[in-house]
C-alpha cells in the first residue's frame, strides 16, 4: 500500500508540474545568442553608417555578453552585405545595417521579405560638398557653373541607387543642370577624392564631411532636408537656394536574418533602444546631423513601407532607371 500510495503522490506531482507548463519551462531569450554575433556594413568603413553601427554593436556587445563584430562587406550600393545577411541561418544570424531609401537595378533582399526588422537607428539629411579649390561659393553658384560647362559636373556617394544618389538626380532634375554621379564603396572613400580635387562635388551623410567642413578642407554648400543641420546651422537648405520642394534625407536601420525568433528580434529591439538612447550614441547622431525615433520592429516595418511609396512614385514621376 504505501509503495502505491508513493506512485499515486509521484504522478500527481508529475502531472501538476506538467499542466503548469510554460510558467516554468525557462525563457531561453535571455542567453540567447550563444555565440557571437555578426553585424553586417554593406559600405566601407568610415562613413555615416558605419559610425552609427560601431557604437551601437559595442553597446550590444555588452549586454548580450557575446561579441558583436561588425563586419564591412563593400559593393554593389550594400547589395552584397544584403544577400549575404539573408542567407544566413537562424542558427548562425547576422545583423545588418540597411541604408535607405535605395534603388537597385535588380530586386535584392528587403526588411519584411528577406529579411526581418529590429528598429530604425536614425534618419537625418546629406550634405553637398566641393573641395576649398572649388571657385564657387554658393550651391547657386555650382548649379551656375554646371549649366555653363560643356561637360557633365560629377558628383561622389557611396554608391549607385542609395539615398545619395537619389538625392543628386532630384538636384539634376530640378535644377537641369547636367550632373554625373560617381559612386564609391563607401563614403569614406569617396571623401577622400573630393578633399583631393579629383572630384568636384559629392553628395554624402554628414558623418564623413562634417571634419573636412570644419578643417576648411571641403566647402559645404547646401543640405538635402527642409531643415538646417543642428550642428552646421550655417549651411543653406537646398530649398533655401530656391529649389522650395526639394526635400531628401536618408536613414539607417537594423535588420536581422530570417527566421529568427520574433522574441529574441524584440530583446534585440529593446536592448539597442537603451543603446540609442545613451549619451555615446546621441553624441555620434548629433555629430551626423541625425535624429532618433525609437520604436518597434512593427514601426520600423511602418516607416520603411511609407518610405519605399514615397521614392517609387518619384522615381517613375523623374523617369529614374538605375544600371
Amino acid at each position: 500500500m504505501k509503495t502505491k500510495t508513493l506512485i499515486t503522490l509521484l504522478g500527481g506531482v508529475v502531472l501538476s508540474l506538467s499542466t503548469l507548463g510554460p510558467a516554468y519551462a525557462q525563457d531561453d531569450s535571455e542567453n540567447w545568442p550563444t555565440k557571437p554575433l555578426r553585424w553586417l556594413v554593406g559600405f566601407a568603413a568610415g562613413g555615416s553608417a558605419d559610425v552609427l553601427t560601431r557604437i551601437a554593436a559595442d553597446g550590444l556587445s555588452r549586454e548580450l555578453g557575446q561579441p558583436v563584430i561588425v563586419e564591412n562587406k563593400p559593393g554593389a550600393s550594400g547589395a552584397i552585405a544584403l544577400k549575404l545577411a539573408a542567407q544566413a541561418n537562424a542558427q548562425d544570424p547576422a545583423l545588418i545595417t540597411v541604408p535607405g531609401p535605395i534603388i537597385f537595378p535588380r530586386p535584392e533582399p528587403k526588411i519584411g521579405e528577406e529579411l526581418s526588422p529590429v528598429i530604425l537607428l536614425a534618419k537625418g539629411p546629406m550634405v553637398v560638398v566641393g573641395p576649398a579649390a572649388n571657385k564657387e561659393e554658393t550651391f547657386q553658384e555650382v548649379i551656375e557653373s554646371a549649366h555653363n560647362d560643356t561637360k557633365p559636373w560629377s558628383y561622389a556617394t557611396s554608391g549607385v541607387g542609395t539615398s545619395q544618389h537619389l538625392a543628386g538626380e532630384l538636384i539634376s532634375l530640378m535644377t537641369g543642370a547636367d550632373m554625373l554621379q560617381i559612386p564609391y564603396k563607401g563614403g569614406g572613400q569617396a571623401v577622400a577624392d573630393v578633399v583631393s580635387g579629383q572630384v568636384p562635388l559629392a553628395i554624402l551623410g554628414p558623418t564623413p564631411v562634417l571634419p573636412h567642413i570644419k578643417s576648411g578642407d571641403l566647402k559645404a554648400y547646401a543640405v538635402t532636408t527642409a531643415e538646417r543641420l543642428d550642428s552646421m546651422p550655417e549651411i543653406p537648405t537646398v530649398q533655401e537656394a530656391g529649389y522650395g520642394n526639394y526635400d531628401a534625407s536618408q536613414w539607417f536601420a537594423a535588420a536581422i536574418s530570417p527566421k529568427v525568433e520574433q522574441k529574441h528580434i524584440d530583446r534585440l529591439n529593446q536592448l539597442l533602444a537603451n543603446i540609442i538612447k545613451t549619451d555615446e550614441f546621441q553624441q555620434a547622431v548629433h555629430a551626423a546631423g541625425m535624429l532618433t525615433e525609437i520604436g518597434s520592429p512593427e514601426d520600423l516595418q511602418q516607416f520603411i513601407n511609407e518610405d519605399d511609396a514615397k521614392w517609387s512614385k518619384v522615381v517613375k514621376e523623374a523617369n529614374l532607371v538605375v544600371d
